[in-house]
């Protein structure tokens, strides 16, 4: 699953010796660096969960080195070089971790219990991953589990697991309070109505216990699309258009094929809008126009991690 020579994923957590925790967002080298984004910062009182704008302010302040800029892809986010990383956070190796000692607080419980239910409908447990504050043991009763699913197969396995779970009423849909909070988190240009009943229909979250867990997609070696093209943003732009291939639509960054011949590829890099829209859909699209030199153009939603002002929603279903 792990290349020898860069053995770094999404999802992953890296950690350096200044006592900065990055989140790895990118599969492949930057100049011998990990593509990542800051995540959480350690003082004399432990570790803090920062958001974008307090990442970027950080690292402007103390730590330059590590931000980057892609001429590739006309984007600035974090990048870390791989000898400065001290600890490598592997979610597949946590999960096992935890899943052979026994639980230390109610969300490792929970935890246990959400493992043996997926396996009660056949999900292939070894293709799971652990990220999120679980990863590094930051997690407090409040926390959400965050899972990793390596591979499309198993990703779709397990969604479909999570539907019939909830079916079987041993798995429950995210009640109003906890969609809110999803609401509130995401920051989602979309109002609650239109967010809700795109997430509903996902079937990547859920609760357990009163817990809320997520599911997201990490692409296996052989599923990744090598991505040689430089892009230059050219401002954004609003679009309406069907949807004609959603196999990448759960992938980091999700890809949607449409019908419109300037346009043709919308890409999102947030999770909000992962796995929005489904084939045969009309939808309307907000994000920012990028262009290669060839003149091929696609639409990129999430230029930053909340993706203010930008979004995917469905206008008409198949």
């Amino acid at each position: 699953m792990r290349q020898t020579g860069f053995p770094f994923l999404p999802k992953d957590f890296i950690e350096t010796e200044d006592g900065l925790i990055f989140a790895v967002v990118s599969y492949h080298s930057h100049d011998q660096k990990v593509g990542c984004f800051l995540r959480y910062v350690q003082d004399q009182h432990g570790w803090h969960k920062v958001d974008t704008e307090q990442a970027n302010r950080l690292l402007e302040r103390h730590h330059p080195e590590f931000l980057f800029y892609s001429s590739q892809f006309d984007a600035a986010f974090h990048a870390v070089p791989v000898n400065s990383i001290i600890h490598h956070h592997r979610p597949e190796q946590r999960l096992q971790q935890l899943l052979k000692q026994p639980a230390d607080d109610p969300l490792q419980h929970k935890l246990h219990k959400l493992i043996a239910i997926l396996q009660q409908y056949s999900v292939d447990i070894t293709a799971l991953g652990l990220t999120g504050s679980m990863l590094v043991n930051q997690q407090k009763a409040t926390s959400d589990i965050d899972l990793v699913i390596y591979g499309r197969d198993t990703f779709h396995q397990c969604r479909s697991a999570i539907k019939k779970a909830i079916a079987d009423n041993l798995l429950q849909k995210l009640d109003k309070t906890q969609m809110q909070e999803n609401y509130q988190r995401r920051d989602s240009e979309l109002d609650f109505d239109t967010f809700s009943w795109h997430e509903y229909r996902k079937c990547n979250k859920a609760m357990i216990d009163g817990s809320k867990f997520d599911i997201g997609m990490v692409c296996l070696k052989e599923e990744l699309d090598i991505e040689h093209r430089h892009f230059l943003k050219q401002g954004i732009k609003t679009i309406q258009c069907r949807v004609t291939d959603d196999s990448r639509a759960f992938d980091f960054p999700a890809r949607y094929r449409v019908d419109n011949a300037l346009t043709p590829e919308i890409i999102s890099f947030t999770h909000t809008y992962v796995g929005q829209v489904e084939k045969g859909e009309f939808i309307e699209v907000c994000g920012a126009l990028e262009c290669d030199a060839s003149g091929t153009c696609r639409i990129v939603v999430g230029s930053t991690r909340e993706a203010r002002g930008e979004y995917i929603k469905v206008i008409e279903q198949k």
